[in-house]
């Protein structure tokens, strides 16, 4: 048997509101979404989990995590679509609501929150955390058309159509335009950008996940997380898509309170900093996230004067 490492009870790096924090609890997992059941076993030091690398178990422990922890009873995303790690994805909510604490130190809660979700995914994981934590009402818009309908099964099978609607964005080069209407506010815009600059790229990247996960599947572009052409990558990769955000939100600079993305590499965030002075952004944060051996950050910019 491998020599078992000391893997601590909390995850003392995740946000202290993430409910995450703690490791997995299987047998509770399990009670909340039994389809797990088939997925689950020993792993080589006799604890309980499921093969990271297997796509269907990983849908299922997503399936079971929204259920356990808010409330979501059904939940289905298309074969092929980023099945996003849940824990990370909620430790984006908890840092970006971080933002909104007023002088008093209180976090706003409630419907009259409103947040937009660039690129909200067939997932639609975002809203649904943000709605359960903290009530807010959010916007997700997407390219895909596939993706969106699944975002809108999901929204309507779980009774959140008053919190969550969809809006479907026609043009490739535009990312609040067409999106925010007219005297429309918003207190954050969130975004999750396809970090690849081409399809090759994210079969390598792919190629080392499959690899640290031990897995002999370089040729392959399948991935356990998943994820479609538009998710995982566009032209000139995140950096590219960083910039367009950057320069579009200087026109939409009172419809949105904060304006933030997840910046995947350290290096992007040079440009990103020049393009924000040239907009004329009042205040730019930085916010390092750490999720196990992987960090990454989000940035947040705002044209509201502190």
């Amino acid at each position: 048997m491998p020599q078992k490492k000391s893997i601590p009870e909390e995850k003392e790096n995740f946000h202290p509101r993430n409910r995450h924090r703690n490791r997995y609890n299987f047998p509770e997992l399990t009670k909340a979404c039994p389809e797990l059941a088939y997925y689950v076993s020993p792993n080589p030091f006799e604890d309980l989990s499921i093969d990271f690398a297997d796509p269907k178990a990983v849908k299922a422990l997503n399936k079971a995590l929204l259920k356990q922890f808010y409330s979501i009873d059904l939940w289905d995303i298309p074969e092929g679509f980023l099945c996003p790690p849940i824990p990370a994805r909620a430790d984006y909510i908890h840092y970006a609501a971080d933002l909104l604490i007023g002088e008093d130190g209180k976090l706003p809660k409630g419907k009259h929150i409103k947040v937009l979700d660039i690129g909200v995914g067939a997932n639609c994981i975002y809203p649904l955390i943000g709605q359960y934590e903290y009530g807010w009402a959010f916007v997700g818009s997407e390219i895909d058309q596939l993706a969106s309908r699944a975002a809108t099964n999901i929204i309507e099978a779980n009774g959140l159509s008053k919190f969550i609607s969809i809006r479907r964005q026609r043009s490739a080069d535009q990312i609040f335009t067409d999106i925010i209407h007219t005297e429309e506010k918003f207190s954050l815009s969130i975004c999750n950008p396809p970090f690849h600059s081409s399809m090759k790229e994210a079969a390598e990247g792919t190629a080392r996940k499959w690899k640290n996960l031990g897995k002999n599947k370089q040729a392959s572009t399948d991935l356990n997380f998943g994820g479609k052409n538009a998710e995982l990558w566009c032209e000139g990769g995140e950096e590219r898509f960083l910039l367009r955000m950057i320069e579009e939100s200087g026109r939409f600079a009172k419809s949105v309170q904060w304006f933030t993305s997840l910046v995947s590499k350290k290096e992007t965030l040079a440009a990103c900093y020049r393009a924000l002075e040239r907009v004329g952004a009042k205040e730019v944060r930085t916010i390092e996230m750490k999720q196990g051996q992987k960090v990454s950050r989000i940035l947040a910019w705002t044209y509201v004067e502190g």
